[in-house]
């Protein structure tokens, strides 16, 4: 199944070895859904992780109460849905935020692939010291082979 993936640079613009690049899926995370608060708080989304351990909360409390259970399993529900929708676009707000730079949006099926699209993409450039010297081949300086065979095969001339 093919998702996006978004290239964010780090502040001041990417290193040479592109170590601080990040690729992020935008879509769906299931460990956002199943623990919503802890994956927020993983990402360092300190306030929406309080937002959603309070709403959890609230939501467990509801559901002690008789007759209040469906609201309560209805607030937990909606906030582990919400995390697990959005918690990707928070994170990357928080990173546009300070300073990183989207780069590119790249679509492939994992994020191995997209990192392989995203960096062949890429030109390194290196200085002129650091460049490997390669040899200069003259095409010109082959004689003529004519119909020989080489490695003392024989030719196959189409006859015996």
């Amino acid at each position: 199944m093919t998702s996006s993936y978004l290239v964010l640079t780090a502040p001041g613009g990417a290193d040479i070895t592109h170590e601080k690049t990040r690729i992020i899926r935008d879509g769906f995370t299931v460990l956002g859904f199943l623990f919503p608060w802890i994956w927020l708080a993983a990402h360092r989304l300190w306030l929406h992780a309080v937002a959603a351990f309070l709403l959890q909360s609230l939501g467990g409390a509801l559901m002690d109460q008789p007759g209040l259970w469906p609201l309560g399993a209805a607030i937990s529900f909606g906030t582990s849905l919400l995390v697990a929708l959005e918690g990707q676009n928070a994170r990357i707000r928080n990173l546009l935020s300070k300073g990183w730079e989207e780069d590119a949006l790249v679509s492939a099926d994992s994020l191995s692939v997209a990192e392989e699209i995203y960096f062949s993409e890429i030109q390194t450039e290196l200085d002129s010291e650091s460049r490997v010297p390669s040899p200069h081949w003259n095409s010109a300086s082959r004689g003529d082979r004519g119909n020989a065979t080489s490695l003392g095969l024989f030719g196959f001339d189409g006859g015996r």
